[in-house]
């Protein structure tokens, strides 16, 4: 493959993330800043069909195998995203965000979220070729994961011990109120941050956090740099409108994190033995499609009439998904029906 036929790929690819996002934030609930659920679930269908189906581009491009890693390194992403949709929700809901607030924090907490991964995934890319034994480390880190995955109960998150949250309340004093959706006011001549700001940077924080467990899990998939940052980008692209999706919902995929942890585990323990085993793409695959698959099924079955915690949802502002008739809270009613 020549070089300039590369960085066509990666033209494309840049050209389908741009216009994505431009979608996204001029199109996706712009009417009156609220994404109704049945908005979301229509969009998140839209950016999923949109990630699979660039599949079909990195085979044309690159072959089979790394079409398979594409799409393995996509399902884990994806779902790793759930954990991280969980923990927008506390935060918002733990900081009192309202929810015509929550799309602009959104918007940049993800934009900074693929800056974020595409530096750690060039650094992990490179650590990797140039020094083999690094593989081995982040083996043990991904195994250490799934451990941690498994002995956990619930996600804890208090966005006031978070250590970025706490410099950025050294730097700027922080407005009690909001004034429009801006993260910077000034007032009496004193410049001072929104709590959106407070919000952004703890969604960073996390994704960070998130990131130091995801990255290794895709580059035990695949060493191809442009496989491992593409299904990192489209997993992560359309996770705004997944939010809104699934807020009033995810409490339903409780064994979910099971799941992950076998996923996590087993690319770890790949990476430990790629010197002495080689194990396929495929038998990869198939491995998480059939974890989190099963992990999601169950969670659904068992969680079967399950309500919603209305308290998180309530001090998210997202309240809406508990109102509609019949009690049903997992999809909210589009605000269309009573215009």
């Amino acid at each position: 493959m020549t070089g300039e036929s590369e960085a066509l790929h990666w033209i494309v690819f840049f050209s389908i993330v741009a216009a994505a996002l431009a979608i996204d934030l001029g199109f996706v609930g712009r009417k009156g800043d609220v994404v109704s659920t049945r908005t979301a679930y229509a969009w998140s269908a839209v950016w999923i069909s949109l990630g699979i189906g660039f599949s079909g581009l990195v085979y044309l491009w690159y072959g089979g195998e790394a079409a398979q890693q594409y799409l393995a390194g996509y399902l884990i992403e994806e779902s790793l995203s759930i954990d991280n949709l969980f923990v927008f929700l506390l935060v918002f809901g733990s900081l009192g965000i309202g929810l015509r607030y929550q799309r602009k924090v959104l918007f940049y907490g993800i934009l900074g979220a693929m800056l974020m991964r595409g530096a750690f995934i060039v650094a992990g890319v490179s650590l990797i070729s140039r020094f083999e034994w690094i593989v081995y480390i982040f083996g043990a880190l991904l195994v250490y994961t799934a451990y941690r995955l498994v002995r956990s109960h619930g996600v804890q998150v208090e966005p006031e011990k978070n250590p970025m949250v706490r410099f950025a309340r050294r730097l700027f004093p922080v407005a009690a109120d909001y004034e429009g959706k801006r993260f910077v006011i000034r007032r009496a001549g004193k410049t001072f941050i929104t709590p959106l700001v407070i919000a952004l940077v703890a969604i960073e924080y996390a994704d960070l956090v998130f990131a130091i467990d995801s990255v290794p899990a895709v580059l035990a998939i695949s060493n191809i740099t442009f496989v491992v940052f593409t299904s990192n980008i489209a997993a992560i692209l359309g996770l705004r409108s997944l939010y809104f999706a699934l807020a009033g919902s995810l409490q339903r995929f409780e064994y979910l994190s099971w799941g992950l942890a076998f996923v996590l585990g087993f690319v770890g323990v790949k990476m430990l033995i790629s010197h002495w085993t080689h194990i396929p793409i495929l038998v990869s695959l198939g491995v998480i499609v059939l974890a989190v698959g099963t992990s999601v099924v169950v969670s659904l079955v068992l969680t079967r009439g399950a309500e919603p915690d209305a308290a998180v949802l309530e001090a998210a502002g997202r309240g809406d998904v508990l109102k509609r008739a019949g009690g049903d809270a997992g999809v909210a009613p589009d605000p269309a029906e009573n215009a």
